[in-house]
């Protein structure tokens, strides 16, 4: 057994030229590194490529980003103005849970990585929302912007002795038909699904939200238990 197991981070792609290079570059917050550092872990950049020996990694987790699934995924047609495809990115990832399935190695989607889970499983999305909620949060993404609702005797409730959780949000998609397999663990007051997990798996658990920022108990509750159910894979 590893003293230490080895977790890939997927990564965001930009040809943003007025930015940090005029050259195409990748982009990932320290968040989601340091979040797994502090559990122990040893996380690994996973830059999009063609590569597909994931043999050295015993956790995955797939990040948010500046991004969204191609509906064609899901059988549907671009309708907003708002959806931002990345195919390669998405390709990517793609082959990425598809390997960490079959194997049964844990993985945790976050935002647009748990949107990735549920149409990897046959699901949809909600394209643009239009809700009461403000999932686009106006204020800073390391603070609380709205609550949501654990599901009774679920496997995230286990990890805290509350009911109700406020989070982040950063998102103007969401999971509409939920994917095989999976079940619901958390939503919003109006009903937009927060946490799901597949029932299957050993784990593999996508969230709305962003737990990388360590705002509150919970969050660390969450990174935790993901760095320990990695270690039991190593």
């Amino acid at each position: 057994m590893q003293n230490n197991p080895v977790i890939g981070i997927t990564v965001d792609y930009q040809e943003k030229v007025d930015s940090y290079s005029k050259y195409p570059w990748f982009a990932l917050r320290r968040h989601y590194s340091h979040c797994l550092e502090i559990f122990d872990c040893i996380p690994i950049i996973l830059p999009i490529g063609k590569f597909n020996n994931f043999d050295f990694l015993d956790g995955l987790l797939i990040s948010g980003g500046d991004f969204d699934i191609d509906p064609k995924f899901y059988g549907q047609d671009i309708n907003s103005e708002k959806v931002n495809i990345m195919p390669d990115r998405t390709d990517f990832e793609m082959q990425l849970i598809d390997n960490f399935i079959k194997k049964d190695k844990p993985i945790l989607g976050i935002c647009g990585g748990s949107q990735l889970i549920n149409v990897y499983f046959k699901g949809s999305l909600i394209q643009d929302l239009n809700t009461h909620i403000e999932h686009e949060q106006p204020n800073p993404r390391n603070e609380t912007s709205h609550q949501i609702i654990l599901e009774k005797n679920s496997y995230l409730q286990n990890l805290s002795n509350q009911k109700d959780i406020y989070v982040n949000s950063a998102h103007h998609q969401a999971v509409d038909k939920l994917g095989e397999g999976l079940q619901i663990e958390a939503q919003a007051l109006d009903g937009v699904i927060e946490a799901f997990r597949h029932i299957k798996q050993s784990y593999c658990v996508g969230l709305q939200w962003h737990p990388e920022f360590l705002i509150t108990e919970f969050d660390k509750s969450v990174i935790h238990d993901f760095a320990e159910n990695v270690k039991k894979n190593s």
